[in-house]
């Protein structure tokens, strides 16, 4: 058996978080013993993890200014201090500060993997958790393996990485199985609004776009497209929105509904689901509202076309532009039959992202290493 080791700087309520919590309760634990490690203290995902995986938690919260703190020390060091052990295979499952740290193995025998979830776009970005772009390019090259999460994200990282090895592209993992069964739950005393219903679902931060997407929802209104807006997430910028919902005079129609343990049954129940954001790795929220046979419109970031078609086959992608959002979300709210059509689109291509597909295609790769 190989002992594989995932290192990640917290397991709190975004999307690589979760999907790695996914991958790990499902690789083969009879080819691997699994340990999860985060470099803080755990979060919401933590509970999430079987039992029959180590987790290993930091002592600390994660606190503002971490990354410049860690610039001190060197990887080496930080691998000692943090990680400490041998593992045959360590994988730092998010760029930055987990791939500085795991590229400082002392283990000439050990195998590692970077894995890649977002376009960083710039090299400045890209380095952002190193010391130089030097020291970047040496800590990735030090990595057996580079995983990105979408075709996007790998040419954007090629683009900006001076790499001796060719990375490959590996889907998220996502729990279908159960999302099939948790979005039949019923949604209790909850109740969606007799109109048109829309959703979205993320942390609120201004990379999520929900401002702009806040603003759609009322020009719709103007329009005499009658519709709520379901917001699921926690985040800093509550306070923002909430004041620009009450400036807007939404309140009525703008429902921020915090974070939610089961999104699915919310998001099976909605009408549309809309991705405003303004970056993504291969988001995990476009991929569950396909599973559960949501019609979806998205803003251009990071494997939408993957996700989406490049021909908008099963949903819609607009460029990073607040109009062209809304004029795509007028439509299918208002063509007759679009609802309908890229729902059947949308079951259609959920079922490609099965739990089984993307798992085996990780162990795959991690034999091979």
């Amino acid at each position: 058996m190989k002992s594989v080791l995932f290192l990640i700087p917290t397991l709190g309520g975004g999307g690589a978080e979760k999907v790695l919590v996914n991958l790990a309760n499902n690789l083969n634990k009879s080819k691997y013993t699994v340990t999860v490690q985060t470099i803080f203290k755990g979060g919401v995902h933590t509970s999430k993890l079987n039992r029959d995986i180590t987790y290993l938690s930091g002592k600390s919260k994660a606190f503002r200014g971490n990354v410049r703190l860690f610039k001190f020390f060197s990887p080496q060091f930080l691998y000692k201090r943090i990680v400490k052990k041998r593992y045959d295979i360590v994988v730092a499952y998010l760029e930055g500060v987990a791939c500085r740290i795991v590229s400082g193995c002392p283990y000439t025998d050990s195998k590692l993997v970077g894995w890649i979830h977002r376009e960083q776009k710039t090299k400045k970005v890209a380095s952002y958790a190193f010391r130089s772009e030097k020291e970047m390019n040496r800590a990735y090259n030090r990595f057996d393996k580079i995983v990105c999460v979408a075709d996007t994200v790998k040419h954007d990282f090629e683009s900006l990485i001076e790499l001796k090895k060719n990375c490959v592209v590996l889907y998220n993992t996502n729990e279908t199985d159960e999302i099939y069964e948790l979005e039949k739950e019923g949604l209790g005393e909850f109740s969606f609004s007799k109109e048109l219903n829309l959703i979205s679902v993320g942390r609120l931060v201004s990379l999520k776009g929900f401002d702009r997407l806040i603003n759609i929802h009322k020009k719709l209104l103007d329009k005499g497209v009658k519709n709520h807006l379901y917001i699921l997430g926690t985040g800093q910028k509550k306070c923002e929105l909430e004041y620009q919902i009450k400036t807007l005079n939404v309140e009525n129609s703008v429902h921020l509904l915090g974070f939610q343990e089961n999104p699915y049954k919310y998001i099976a129940n909605a009408d549309l689901f809309i991705c405003s954001s303004k970056s993504e790795g291969f988001s995990t929220a476009v991929t569950e509202a396909l599973i559960v046979g949501t019609p979806v419109v998205s803003t251009n970031c990071s494997g939408a076309y993957e996700l989406l078609g490049g021909n908008n086959e099963y949903g819609i992608v607009v460029k990073q532009d607040e109009e062209d959002l809304l004029q795509a979300v007028y439509y299918i709210l208002t063509e007759e039959g679009a609802l309908a059509y890229y729902k059947r689109q949308a079951q259609k291509r959920g079922a490609f992202f099965s739990k089984e597909k993307t798992v085996v295609a990780v162990e795959n790769m991690l034999d091979s290493l």
